[in-house]
């Protein structure tokens, strides 16, 4: 079955990005197609409608190819617990903890699931768009490579190679990828895309021929910097707040070592009226009217981080001043009284305390708890019902009185928290802020007054920055040479 795989001389070279709008492209053109990465290292994962476990970028790129997310496009996916190990994720479940040397071993046994994963797929769609990993040319991770040309030489798939122009050099990171390649890969690397160009085309095309007589291989296209364009993020590389002149909720998030699916911030990115602001490591932290805190995979471990950088300190008081505080997943379990860990599960076995801000203590268990959810939010500021929707992704067991109070009912159970003076909020809900009634009934209770403007569902700017992404892409590539790689000129 018609496979093209789109490699890239860096990380966040743009490959996610191209691999979603060709998704978007050719599902406009009529064409069957489904994404596919053999290997993704990501904090930022989703639900599949099966209950399985996919790093997010992969699960937008289904949606831009007009299907439902499934492990198939994803079988193996590594969230990172420290900088020597991570968890590892095969075909949707939590298949253990490794150390990268452990890894590296477990290749083989991965091999067998990626390919397994990439025929079934290869027998329900007409074409499947591949997105590599990192680089080909990190010769020190070649041996038993499946996450690029390793997968590329087993399936004997063409390859589209992606620079990205705006970190500059990229004439030298193309030509020195291809040179640490094998032969054969070079041979399957059928040509160029430039990606995040700015400015005149004009001055650019003359190395653009050159790149073509050197290599002696085509430039596909040079894709523009789409300003303002944001879409669900593989990875926290890049990950900025947003600031508005505009009378202003002020929401500030400590940028957690191990911060995971941050894409609970892009909604607040996007409001007129929200500015939001990442505070990273050794940062002052500024005055807010909310204090977030976000996901982790390595709860205590980010607390204790929260703890050396000032930030318990911060919050006590921020409360005092009258501020809030909204935990999401593990945030919402730093919240409460103590986390423990008998077993060890996201580091040293142990218990550590919590904040102290909710009357909860949170247990770590084995088995993750993996479900997209519905529901309603409770008793809010406005009155009624607000509809909410979202995703579960986390280990542990909360109890504790706090939860007799709690922020949303999902799926017909109570979920989350909120304290009895109304200023601290936590839930287990990633997403919570997609729907644009949810967003607008969170905002208020979190202090920012309605305007009686309705905004915008996250899942709608979604669709619209896909379709400008493919819109892009059928403008400034070949898509002739593309339609013709993969089967469907």
């Amino acid at each position: 079955m018609p496979t093209l795989m789109i490699q890239g001389t860096t990380s966040d070279a743009g490959k996610s990005t191209v691999v979603a709008g060709l998704c978007r492209a050719l599902s406009r053109r009529g064409i069957s197609v489904a994404p596919f990465k053999p290997q993704n290292m990501a904090l930022n994962s989703a639900v599949t409608p099966q209950g399985g476990e996919i790093g997010r970028s992969t699960a937008l790129q289904a949606r831009a190819a007009g299907i439902d997310p499934h492990t198939d496009m994803n079988p193996v996916l590594l969230k990172p617990e420290s900088d020597r190990g991570a968890q590892v994720i095969l075909d949707g479940r939590v298949h253990g903890h490794m150390g990268a040397l452990d890894y590296h071993a477990f290749k083989r046994e991965a091999r067998a699931s990626v390919l397994a994963a990439w025929e079934r797929l290869s027998r329900r769609y007409e074409v499947i768009i591949a997105e590599g990993a990192g680089s080909p040319a990190e010769v020190n991770l070649r041996e038993g490579d499946i996450a690029n040309m390793g997968f590329a030489e087993a399936i004997d798939c063409p390859v589209l190679l992606v620079g990205d122009i705006d970190r500059g050099g990229v004439f030298a990171q193309l030509v020195g990828t291809l040179a640490l390649i094998a032969e054969t890969e070079r041979a399957r690397t059928k040509g160029f895309i430039i990606n995040r160009f700015r400015g005149d085309i004009a001055l650019l095309e003359p190395g653009l021929d050159w790149l073509t007589a050197y290599a002696g291989k085509p430039v596909f296209g040079v894709l523009r910097h789409l300003d303002g364009l944001l879409l669900d993020a593989e990875d926290g590389v890049g990950l900025a707040g947003r600031k508005t002149d505009q009378p202003a909720l002020h929401v500030v998030v400590p940028g957690l070592p191990r911060i995971s699916n941050h894409t609970d911030l892009d909604p607040l990115r996007l409001h007129p009226r929200v500015s939001l602001t990442l505070v990273g490591p050794d940062r002052p932290i500024p005055p807010a009217d909310v204090i977030l805190l976000p996901g982790s995979k390595a709860t205590a471990s980010d607390l204790a981080w929260l703890r050396a950088q000032g930030w318990e300190t911060a919050i006590r008081r921020h409360l005092r001043y009258g501020g809030k505080v909204l935990g999401i997943c593990g945030g919402f379990q730093m919240l409460g009284e103590a986390i423990d860990d008998p077993e060890g599960l996201e580091g040293p076995a142990g218990s550590v305390p919590g904040l102290g801000l909710l009357a909860m203590r949170t247990r770590m268990v084995a088995g993750k708890q993996l479900r997209n959810v519905r529901g309603t939010l409770v008793a809010t500021p406005a009155g009624g019902e607000v509809a909410v929707s979202g995703y579960e992704i986390h280990n542990g067991v909360s109890e504790g009185a706090a939860l007799e109070s709690p922020l949303m009912r999902l799926d017909g159970r109570p979920d989350g928290a909120i304290s009895e003076d109304g200023r601290v909020l936590g839930t287990y809900l990633h997403g919570l802020f997609d729907e644009g009634g949810a967003l607008t009934a969170l905002l208020a209770r979190l202090g920012l007054e309605e305007d009686g403007e309705s905004q915008e569902g996250y899942a709608a700017h979604r669709e619209r920055e896909l379709d400008r992404l493919a819109d892009e892409l059928e403008v400034q590539l070949d898509m002739e040479a593309v339609l013709e790689l993969v089967g469907q000129d």
